[in-house]
């Protein structure tokens, strides 16, 4: 567990409470007004960026492939030409004033779409208003978008749910819940496979590699959170598009990346069966260049339990990274600095 003093945004704690954030979203989210026909919805787009903007990944991975019509994830400043009246659009940002996502937005709203908003407040709450748009309100006392992950991928899946492009979401969502529950407590009452993972890194780069979908959300949601949690580089890839060029990078400087890089491969049971085989592949070529090769399972039943499960390992392993490392992981304040320049011109 961490200490209070160190861990001033309760980051753990929240992290800890991914099960029920879940739950309560899920609730949150059920009848929302205002929404569309499935029949009049030609295509699906989410706008966010950063902890709020992996919500449309999250869509993509687990509720995409099962509808009828496209999704695209946007994570800037404009939306597609396509964008029009036949558009469902979510706007996600835990503060409700992420620039980009505002433009984004204000652009999906002249061109006639419908948004959802998925926010906490700020601007785009007033923009929810001021249009007559569905706002899907995110709790405020959550200290950082990262920590809200549940409050916000879960809502895009329940008005699909409810529109009728995506059925079965919420038994999905239950089956996450339970997964959630059983990786929490397990991990809580004993915390030696996240100490283990966390030491294995020590002071090296992770380079977290997965494949699908899935993993490409989960590998990202790693990435960033050893990023913004423990103040560390990390990267990702995700195979097989890693077998067509990133592997070739591993032929020199071997001495270099044995002593600072670790392998992170998250598994999970929607792997091709080839992508398996180059996993395989993969190490036998690349095993002996790195300093570890950590394998970690995502486990339950469906896409969406399998994919949170290993992101709430990561997120624990990051923040154990961070104990490690005697770093408040709450405050990210090279970010903030970032904005405060944007803000000021």
């Amino acid at each position: 567990m961490f200490d209070e003093v160190l861990d001033s945004s309760r980051i753990w704690d929240y992290t800890a409470g991914l099960p029920e954030q879940l739950a309560h979203a899920a609730a949150n989210s059920a009848a929302t007004p205002g929404l569309p026909h499935k029949h009049n919805v030609e295509n699906v787009v989410v706008l966010g960026m950063g902890g709020s903007g992996i919500s449309g990944d999250v869509l993509v991975a687990v509720a995409a492939p099962f509808m009828s019509v496209p999704v695209a994830v946007v994570k800037g400043y404009s939306v597609p030409a396509f964008v029009g009246p036949g558009s469902l659009v979510f706007a996600i940002s835990f503060s409700g004033n992420t620039e980009e996502t505002i433009e984004a937005s204000a652009d999906a709203l002249r061109h006639g779409a419908t948004v959802v908003f998925v926010t906490s407040g700020g601007e785009m709450a007033d923009m929810a208003l001021a249009s007559g748009s569905p706002w899907i309100k995110v709790p405020a006392d959550i200290p950082q978008p990262r920590a809200a992950i549940g409050a916000m991928s879960i809502p895009p899946l329940v008005v699909l749910e409810e529109i009728g492009l995506f059925p079965g979401a919420t038994h999905w969502i239950d089956l996450a819940v339970a997964q959630l529950q059983r990786r929490r407590d397990g991990l809580l009452q004993n915390l030696s496979e996240i100490e283990s993972i966390a030491e294995r890194i020590g002071d090296a780069i992770p380079l977290v590699h997965s494949s699908g979908a899935i993993g490409r959300a989960g590998a990202q949601r790693w990435k960033t959170q050893i990023n913004e949690n423990a103040k560390r580089p990390a990267f990702y890839s995700v195979y097989s598009e890693n077998c067509h060029n990133e592997l070739a990078g591993w032929e020199y400087l071997s001495d270099l990346t044995k002593s600072r890089m670790v392998i992170i491969n998250l598994r999970h049971e929607s792997e091709h069966p080839q992508v398996v085989r180059r996993f395989d592949i993969a190490y036998d070529l690349m095993g002996s260049k790195v300093k570890d090769v950590v394998t970690v399972h995502g486990y339950g039943e469906g896409e969406l339990s399998q994919l949170l499960d290993l992101i709430l390992t990561g997120d624990f392993v990051s923040l154990q990274i961070a104990k490690n490392d005697g770093i408040d992981p709450g405050p990210i304040p090279v970010l903030n600095h970032m904005k405060s320049r944007l803000a000021g011109h």
